[in-house]
């Protein structure tokens, strides 16, 4: 599938009976049974739950981390059962994922860290730093280029990931608790930025584990207990 095919999908996200069981020596662990949803272009939807309920597991599935025991999962009109180490890679081109570590490289500046994705996905280097900035003021740290990891706040650190996480523009951004960590400031400035990534034109699948958080999102809702999925609201 070209580019142009993975941004013009109509249904971004697509589960049919998706289970996914661990197995650790004798033990069996389902860690997701029979889960089944879709989301199409221009969604912004919350996967929540308690911890433990399976969210991170399903995200990992979406950007092709882990593969499923049983079902389907077709992300960006792709069957990812079917994807081979090239085409894996390409699918995480369209996708942008944000986890509640920012996982920022420690040795590189907010500036080089979001530079570094655009290198090693090919950008030609004449666009790196306008692209790399124009990210950085959509997150507002724009001053805080030359800033390394460890001088960030943590609402900053998750901007930063934020930032890294749109550079590309992806069609569908994947965001596993990044609130987690922060307190209600840092959190309202992050939640506004992924809101405006949505209003973008780009596809969100917003995971938390904060009810509150959800419920004042306003968005759909999928909740996860115990792997399964219980509802699907708005």
């Amino acid at each position: 599938m070209t580019p142009a095919a993975i941004i013009d999908a109509v249904v971004m996200i697509e589960l049919h009976r998706v289970c996914k069981v661990y197995h650790v020596g004798p033990v069996s662990i389902p860690a997701l049974s029979d889960v089944s949803f879709s989301l199409a272009k221009g969604e912004f939807a919350v996967l929540t739950g308690p911890s433990g309920a399976g969210k991170t597991t399903l995200l990992r599935l979406l950007y092709r981390d882990d593969v499923p025991s049983e079902g389907e999962v077709h992300v960006l009109g792709q069957d990812l059962r079917t994807l081979g180490g090239r085409r894996v890679a390409a699918l995480r081109r369209s996708l942008g994922v944000v986890f509640q570590d920012a996982k920022l490289l420690p040795g590189r500046t907010v500036y080089e860290n979001i530079a570094f994705v655009l290198r090693v996905t090919g950008t030609p280097r004449r666009q790196i730093t306008a692209r790399a900035f124009d990210a950085l003021r959509a997150v507002g740290l724009s001053a805080r280029a030359q800033a390394y990891p460890a001088q960030l706040s943590q609402g900053e650190a998750q901007r930063a990931a934020l930032a890294r996480a749109i550079v590309r523009k992806p069609a569908l951004l994947l965001a596993d608790e990044p609130t987690g960590n922060l307190d209600g400031d840092m959190a309202a400035e992050v939640l506004d930025v992924i809101k405006d990534v949505w209003q973008g034109g780009t596809t969100v699948l917003f995971a938390t584990h904060q009810a509150p958080l959800a419920a004042e999102l306003g968005r759909r809702t999928l909740t996860l207990l115990g792997g399964r999925l219980v509802k699907d609201e708005g």
